[in-house]
């Protein structure tokens, strides 16, 4: 009886060691080396980003790094150039200018083959300026339309007596046409809204001097601001937050009431809405959720499953390899709400859309990957 009981405890034991065996060989992506690679320089949204696309890879049993670019686009290309020579085996890229990015990252998958490449933020156009896309590799961005339509309809809740009057609100909107292509895909957003009369865009306004936008931003605001009577501007929507920082420091230094929005977030856009002035209300994804949407979707090229990819929420075929990372409206009274709000605790004061992770690409050895 002994030697059966013996032999059913070993039995037992055996089972267990293989199934946990066969977990591990399941996961496709255990023990490879991946990279994130931001042109720009380290800052809070870009750190939240890097933590969470950390996390996550090593949860799936991958080694990860992060590389800040410092705003170079040498310094990115050779990063990248560096990595793919390092043997990692997948690179999140950000940010990569449109008028380089989809001949320089073509050029390194054709001497890279096995390499995997999954970019955000980062649009495809040849030397004609038509876009392009590369077989394998999946673009991500910020559901740009989204958030600015969503502000304009913040700024439509603010006055509903010219809504319900069909009377169009008065907006001062800082915007550039042709600049980048996150800009151009936010102007899709706005615009239907004067098409359809609901908004009139009293003029488009945006900075001189590109290299300090926010000072450029503020002496241009506060020059066609100065131009209108009291009552004639209804508010002002902002294409960038740090072209709002410049509008917003003109508005206070012209003791002006007019509201004012933008698209994107950071610590010091909270504090100024956290006065209790003008800034209304920006637009803005959750950047830890971003860097683990990223992570999955790179781990799935890896593992060659673009059909789960595909069956994510945010997926859209027109454009190419193309998925957007929904939007989220975070209001004046929301910063408001709490103390020392920033960007790494808006999750305590946000709207729940703004923790939904519902939008995230998976199958089934990643969801046991990162539930242990």
């Amino acid at each position: 009886m002994r030697k059966i009981i013996t032999l059913l405890m070993m039995g037992t034991l055996i089972a267990a060691c293989l199934a946990g065996c066969s977990s591990k060989e399941n996961n496709p992506v255990e023990k490879k080396k991946v990279a994130y690679i931001m042109y720009m320089s380290s800052s809070p949204i870009f750190e939240m980003w890097s933590e969470s696309f950390t996390k996550t890879a090593e949860a799936l049993g991958m080694e990860a790094d992060t590389f800040f670019c410092k705003d170079s686009d040498e310094e990115w290309k050779n990063r990248i150039l560096q990595c793919a020579k390092d043997g990692y085996d997948g690179l999140l890229v950000s940010h990569g200018g449109e008028d380089y990015a989809w001949e320089f990252l073509t050029d390194v998958l054709e001497e890279y083959p096995n390499l995997k490449i999954a970019t955000f933020d980062t649009s495809f156009r040849n030397e004609n300026g038509e876009t392009k896309t590369i077989d394998g590799v999946v673009q991500m961005f910020q559901q740009d339309s989204g958030l600015a339509a969503a502000l304009v309809e913040k700024i439509l809740a603010m006055y509903p007596d010219k809504a319900g009057n069909n009377e169009p609100v008065n907006i001062l909107q800082v915007q550039e046409g042709n600049y980048i292509a996150a800009f151009d895909r936010r102007q899709v957003g706005y615009q239907p809204y004067e098409t359809d009369g609901r908004i009139k865009t009293l003029e488009q306004i945006a900075p001189k001097d590109h290299l300090n936008p926010v000072a450029s931003m503020q002496e241009t605001a506060k020059d066609i601001i100065g131009k209108y009577n009291a009552g004639e501007i209804d508010a002002i929507w902002c294409c960038y937050d740090a072209y709002a920082r410049g509008v917003y420091k003109a508005l206070r230094e012209l003791d002006s009431d007019i509201p004012m929005v933008s698209v994107d977030i950071c610590d010091e856009d909270i504090q100024y809405m956290a006065e209790g002035k003008n800034w209304k209300a920006c637009a803005t994804t959750n950047w830890t959720l971003n860097g683990e949407f990223a992570c999955r979707v790179l781990a799935l090229e890896m593992a060659g499953q673009y059909d789960d990819i595909k069956a994510a929420s945010c997926y859209y075929e027109s454009p190419g390899m193309w998925m957007e990372i929904p939007s989220v409206v975070v209001t004046q009274e929301q910063v408001m709400s709490g103390k020392n709000i920033t960007v790494k605790n808006l999750s305590d004061v946000a709207e729940d859309a703004y923790t939904d992770r519902s939008f995230m690409p998976s199958c089934d050895w990643m969801d046991s990957a990162l539930e242990d």
